[in-house]
């Protein structure tokens, strides 16, 4: 199999997610100067959700086909992207896809944990995996779950390796396992993830904002891309937290956020570059 095409593109049929190749994600308030850009990525549609889930999300997202920014949206079509994957050439870019998906799964987690906490819920997702990544080459993939740490008014962003395999050996014995998982993914793990975010905006009030602090306030914008997020968490249980403390400086942190009026939060896309 050639590495132009991401492993896991086949004919996965659902008709609610958004899957988009190699798209700016412009609608994303951005963590960098560097806007993620995954070469395949998948959220929802705009028009998976009801008219009124909409009205509930209209004063936070603004005027999205202008170019406003906001947590929940990817791009202008595309919001609470939940599967990324970043293809490469050779077993040393390989690493720079696994700086990239955690970049971009940065953005999803953060606006799934912005969601839950505006509605008092965030105890239901903290260290739950709530979106997934894969990188691969021409011969390897590694397979990732996404998932938030909140501790009080914090929210870390940690990765959980599935698996790592060589899809060519054995004469491609694995070479369908991407796919699977997405299936997988796809059929069993999305639908509930959905309903659970429906649940989520039934109970957004309709006359509320987040209050963002300045970009450069609030994401520290001096730490190194490949720090945002800690890749060698193993497991998302509380038993594993004592063993992640001491590199919390390592870790993305959502910084404390309030409600104010509508409108505040909301930014204008800019020019960045992948």
């Amino acid at each position: 199999m050639g590495s132009s095409q991401p492993i896991t593109l086949g004919h996965v049929i659902n008709d609610q997610p958004n899957k988009r190749v190699n798209e700016g994600w412009n609608n994303s308030i951005p963590l960098t100067s560097t806007r993620p850009q995954p070469d395949y990525s998948v959220g929802f549609r705009r028009d998976a959700f009801t008219e009124d889930q909409l009205a509930r999300l209209s004063p936070f997202i603004g005027d999205f086909i202008a170019g406003d920014q906001y947590f929940f949206m990817a791009t202008y079509y595309m919001y609470f992207p939940f599967l990324t994957c970043e293809v490469k050439c050779d077993a040393a870019a390989l690493d720079i896809a696994d700086r990239q998906n955690p970049h971009s799964m940065t953005l999803a987690l953060r606006g799934i944990a912005e969601l839950f906490r505006a509605v008092k819920r965030e105890d239901e997702i903290n260290q739950k995996i709530l979106a997934f990544s894969v990188s691969h080459d021409h011969r390897l993939a590694r397979i990732y779950g996404h998932y938030p740490m909140i501790t009080g008014k914090d929210i870390k962003y940690y990765r959980h390796p599935i698996r790592t395999f060589d899809f060519t050996e054995l004469e491609g014995r694995d070479k369908w396992t991407a796919y699977q998982f997405t299936r997988t993914v796809y059929d069993k793990w999305m639908p509930t993830h959905f309903k659970n975010i429906c649940y989520a905006i039934d109970q957004l009030p309709s006359n509320l904002d987040f209050d963002v602090p300045p970009l450069s306030e609030a994401t520290g914008l001096s730490q190194d891309l490949g720090n945002l997020i800690q890749p060698g968490a193993c497991s998302a249980s509380a038993a594993d937290q004592d063993s992640q403390s001491s590199i919390a400086e390592q870790q993305a942190v959502t910084p404390d956020t309030s409600f104010s009026g509508v409108g505040e939060a909301k930014r204008r896309k800019g020019r960045t570059n992948r």
